[in-house]
Order: C-alpha cells, then sequence, then structure tokens
C-alpha cells in the first residue's frame, strides 16, 4: 500500500531542485562507506567548512532551505502568491481546530494547504481521482485505507466531469449542487474532513517516527521510506530532519544520502517547502503590499538572483572603466587560470571575447566580486571530490553594461534587462561534462547550496547560469588562498 498521503501540487510544477540525482547512488558512492567521523563536505586545505552541518544550528538551516528552496512557490503558485495566500488564509479557522485536535503547528498546518492546493478545495494532480485530490490532495487509497475516509473515486469522477459541463452551460446551482454531491462521496474535496485527514496522519507518522517534523517530511514521502533514511543514517534516537537531509551526501552517510535521492522527486525537499510556504503566510498577513513586492522580485527572472541582489540595492558596472576601478579597488578579483584549474575550473578561452570591440583586453571580463569567486571554488571543489578531477568550463563571469548591449546582439538569451553578470557576481558554466558521474555530481552540489541558500541558478541552453548570494562572503577566509 501506498503510504504517501499527497502529491505536493504546487512545487511539482515545475522540476526540482533534486532532478535527476536519485540515479547517481552508484554513480558517485565511490564504493565503500561514508567516513562516520565528523568532517566538511568539501575537503579544504585544512579548514572546517562552515556550511557543514551543525546540530547547534538546526533553526539556522531550516531557515536556509526555507528560503534557498522558496522561487516555486513564488513562480508557480496559481493567479500569483497573494492570491494564493488569501485563498489558504480562508482555512485558518479550520486549520487552528485541527491543531487543537492533534497539537500541531496551524501555522505548519496553514502552509501544507498552500503548498498542496494554494487553498483550492477542488484541487486535482491529474484526471485520475485515484490520484491526490483536494485541499490537502490526499490520495485515494491512502485516504480510505489509512485515514478512514468515505472516497469512492469512480463516482467522484463522473461528478466533475459532470460538474465542467454545468459551469461551460452555465448553470451555476446545478453546479453547486454537483458539488455538494461529490463532497458527500469522495470526501477529499471536503475542506474540514480533508484538513482532519490530513490532521490524522499527521497523528499516525509522529507515534511512529517521534517528532512533528518528521511527521510532516513524511507527508510527502511517507513513514516507511524515513525509517528507512533514518537507518541508514544510523541514528540510535529521534533524528532532527535538518541532521538527516543536511549531513547526508554522497561523501558522508551516503546511504542515508541514497535513500532520499532514490525516491526520484521533490520528496527529500518537502519540509523546506512548507517552511517556505509558512514563511509566505507570515509575510501575508503582516504585509501583503511587501509579500507582491517580494514576488514581483522572485518572478523576474527564472530564479530567485533578484532576490539575492535586488537592481535598487546592487552597484552595476555600466561600462569597462567601471570595471578598471572595481579591480583596482579590490571589489573585484582577477581570476587565476592555474590556481582554478587546480581547484577543479578551467577558464573557456573564449571569455571576454567581445572585449575588443569596447577597445579593452579579454582578461579585463575575467574577474567576479571575491565572495562570487569563493563560491565557484567551493562549487568545483565539491564536484571533484565526489566525481575526480575533471574539470567544470567557466564560460562567462563579470560585464558591464556596454559589453551587455554587444551580447544581445549577437545572443537572444541575454537579458535586456537588469543582468547579474553585471554585478559582478554570476558567473556560468558550460553544460558540457565529460561523463554522467561527473554531471551528477556537478548537480548535487548546485541542489545543496540551493539548499543552503548561497545560490540560485537556471539552466539554460548552454550553460548554467550561477548566482551567489551575499552569505557566500562566509567562505572567504576558507578560499582565500585560490582567490588571491
Amino acid at each position: 500500500m501506498r503510504t504517501r498521503p499527497a502529491q505536493i501540487r504546487l512545487a511539482a510544477l515545475v522540476a526540482v531542485v533534486a532532478l535527476a540525482v536519485w540515479a547517481a547512488g552508484s554513480l558517485l558512492s565511490g564504493g565503500g562507506e561514508s567516513d562516520p567521523r565528523p568532517s566538511p563536505l568539501v575537503p579544504a586545505a585544512g579548514a572546517e567548512d562552515p556550511f557543514a552541518y551543525d546540530p547547534a544550528k538546526e533553526a539556522e538551516f531550516t531557515a536556509r532551505a526555507a528560503q534557498g528552496l522558496s522561487h516555486v512557490l513564488y513562480a508557480k503558485s496559481p493567479g500569483g502568491v497573494v492570491a494564493s495566500a488569501e485563498r489558504t488564509a480562508r482555512y485558518r479557522e479550520l486549520v487552528e481546530q485541527v491543531a487543537e485536535d492533534t497539537g500541531f503547528d496551524p501555522d505548519t498546518l496553514e502552509a501544507i494547504v498552500l503548498l498542496e492546493s494554494a487553498g483550492r478545495p477542488d484541487a486535482r494532480a491529474s484526471d485520475d481521482h485515484e490520484g491526490a485530490v483536494g485541499l490537502t490532495q490526499i490520495l485515494a487509497e491512502t485516504g480510505r485505507n489509512l485515514l478512514d475516509m468515505r472516497i469512492d473515486h469512480e463516482r467522484s469522477a463522473r461528478l466533475t466531469r459532470q460538474i465542467a459541463r454545468a459551469e461551460r452551460r452555465g448553470r451555476k446551482r446545478r453546479a453547486e449542487r454537483l458539488e455538494a454531491l461529490r463532497r458527500r462521496v469522495d470526501e477529499r474535496y471536503d475542506p474540514p474532513k480533508a484538513l482532519a485527514a490530513t490532521g490524522r496522519y499527521l497523528e499516525f507518522a509522529r507515534r511512529h517516527l517521534g517528532r512533528d517534523d518528521l511527521a510532516v517530511a513524511s507527508y510527502h514521502m511517507g513513514v516507511g521510506n524515513l525509517q528507512n533514511a533514518i537507518r541508514a543514517f544510523g541514528a540510535e534516537d529521534e533524528i532532527p530532519y535538518a541532521e538527516l537531509f543536511f549531513d547526508s551526501s554522497p561523501l558522508r552517510h551516503r546511504k542515508a544520502w541514497e535513500v532520499l535521492a532514490s525516491l526520484g522527486d521533490d520528496s527529500s525537499t518537502y519540509l523546506w517547502r512548507v517552511e517556505a510556504a509558512k514563511d509566505i503566510m507570515r509575510r501575508w498577513r503582516e504585509d501583503p503590499a511587501a509579500l507582491a513586492r517580494r514576488a514581483d522580485a522572485m518572478t523576474a527572472k527564472n530564479s530567485a538572483e533578484e532576490v539575492l541582489h535586488p537592481e535598487a540595492d546592487t552597484e552595476v558596472f555600466s561600462d569597462p572603466e567601471a570595471i578598471e576601478a572595481a579591480l583596482d579597488d579590490g571589489d573585484l578579483t582577477p581570476l587565476d587560470a592555474e590556481a582554478l584549474r587546480a581547484e577543479g575550473v578551467r577558464i573557456d578561452r573564449r571569455m571576454g571575447e567581445l572585449a575588443e570591440r569596447l577597445d579593452r583586453p579579454r582578461t579585463l571580463y575575467r574577474a567576479l566580486r571575491p565572495e562570487a569567486l569563493a563560491l565557484l571554488v567551493y562549487l568545483a571543489r565539491g564536484t571533484k571530490a565526489i566525481a575526480g578531477q575533471t574539470p567544470l568550463v567557466l564560460t562567462s563571469t563579470v560585464r558591464d553594461t556596454d559589453y551587455q548591449r554587444l551580447l544581445r546582439d549577437r545572443n537572444r538569451e541575454a537579458t535586456w534587462g537588469y543582468s547579474l553578470h553585471t554585478t559582478g557576481w554570476a558567473f556560468d558554466i558550460e553544460r558540457t561534462y565529460r561523463s554522467r558521474r561527473h554531471a551528477l555530481a556537478f548537480q548535487f552540489m548546485l541542489d545543496r547550496l540551493t539548499a543552503l541558500n548561497l545560490i540560485a541558478w537556471v539552466r539554460e541552453p548552454a550553460a548554467i547560469h550561477v548566482t551567489a548570494g551575499p552569505e557566500a562572503s562566509k567562505l572567504l577566509d576558507l578560499l582565500r588562498p585560490a582567490a588571491s
């Protein structure tokens, strides 16, 4: 029996950051057991990794993951995130009743509603009514066999078709009567009963897993899958989900990571998306206009790069002279090809190829903010540690707006608006890899750095466009020799 009660609806509309990493288990495992001793994710010249999991910082890691993985909620909310929050808030009274009955945090329950259905009680994962349905997206089998719900999925499907016909013909009252009948034959469409069933599932999961955060994480992956991951991690007691997630990788607690990655969907990041939804609802209650502005920044690009570096607050290099001044002041660091190759990065010889049209050398356009360069090296070290010596190919770093205009004339992928390349915070990695192992290792690092809220990234036709966030400053001391 499938124990997973719901398919995530809002976040599943796009490829999740886990992508194809599930296939990497045998490719990235390296064959042996992971080292049980504390060790950094990325070996780094005897220094500790500032982003290795620390049990004393569980709340910090949870907050990082919520922010890092929030973009999809803004980008794919039906009608926009403000409208989704408004719909979801209508169920607050019901949510608080279930919270009182179960002892779960009402904000978390409300966030599940936002994430699963965007506050739409008739939301469906597909035309198949055996699939996820309703305000909290419950599978028919789970609802019947585990949650004691009345679900006649065949009759529910017929009624759904009849409702659609009535709506097309403008027969509003008939549609309302059919909807009432559907709520009786399929309780997943009945918001009070759907929320109560979700509460029962969370109580069931908490009894088996011992912690509220684990119960919520299991809402998508199922109790059994989560128990398998915990056993593979080797935890004797209930382990915080943040520790299970962030302390598992191809280099450490590999077997636990393989269990989580093998699920093949966004199950392993579900809890972080619930936390992101909770943050959205908080922002909506405090200041809906501010939430709308944040949504504009989130959706301005195909990643959250403009949230990391808002245009109004970020220095843009307007011309070659501005880049030269930044290099003189130390605001930009020139790339050292030899040092980068030692770290696992090769500079594409074509980088800066339009410089001659501005009467400048190509090397002027081979530089990054020190923090972004440190992040690049951190990303490359992790990829190399997992996959071996094959380098990542760096194809683009800083530009000025003059260079950007030249690029737009020959590359339709180049933005006509605010480009993070013109700030020195962004770089591109060529989408050409020597092996599947290499590609999957790089993908793992992208996913993990996103969950740490260190980067935003976009898959473009020829390259992965990466923007380093301000928190990359914590890598400066760790990587200073590589940035000199």
